[in-house]
């Protein structure tokens, strides 16, 4: 199974351009942060531009939140990110045949929507600035 790791990546970014805003901001600051290259960092932040999350001018390199970081859910930046926004996924190729194979996808496509909609509520209540000040914390106890 393939992680995705859009969401983590968003929130790197959301967060490195807020921690580090009188710093250097540019893609190729921020994909050394997150361990990947420049023109991936500008496209995921094309996605949090569209979004809403992010702004920025052109040919000026100081992105910005769009909000303050209380403002801004984990939902928000995860809805941003994932292309495919379901946690949880039914195999769509079973035995029709079989009592198991026959019935597992309704039955677990019911589980998955509480699920889903579950992790969307706690998404919604996380927001990025806890996150952040938790970085923050995290950074003073190593130092």
């Amino acid at each position: 199974m393939k992680f995705s790791n859009k969401l983590s990546d968003g929130v790197h970014i959301l967060a490195y351009v807020d921690i580090c805003k009188d710093g250097d901001l540019s893609s190729a600051a921020i994909a050394s942060s997150i361990e990947s290259n420049p023109s991936l960092v500008r496209r995921m932040m094309s996605r949090l531009k569209k979004a809403g999350l992010l702004v920025s001018q052109p040919g000026v390199v100081a992105p910005g939140l769009s909000r303050p970081a209380s403002e801004i859910s984990l939902l928000d930046v995860y809805q941003a990110m994932e292309d495919n926004q379901n946690l949880l996924h039914v195999d769509e190729k079973t035995n029709p045949q079989c009592i198991v194979g026959g019935n597992i996808q309704q039955t677990l496509t019911k589980v998955y929507q509480k699920i889903q909609a579950d992790a969307e509520e706690s998404m919604a209540q996380e927001s990025l600035q806890n996150i952040i000040d938790d970085i923050l914390v995290n950074n003073k106890s190593k130092n």
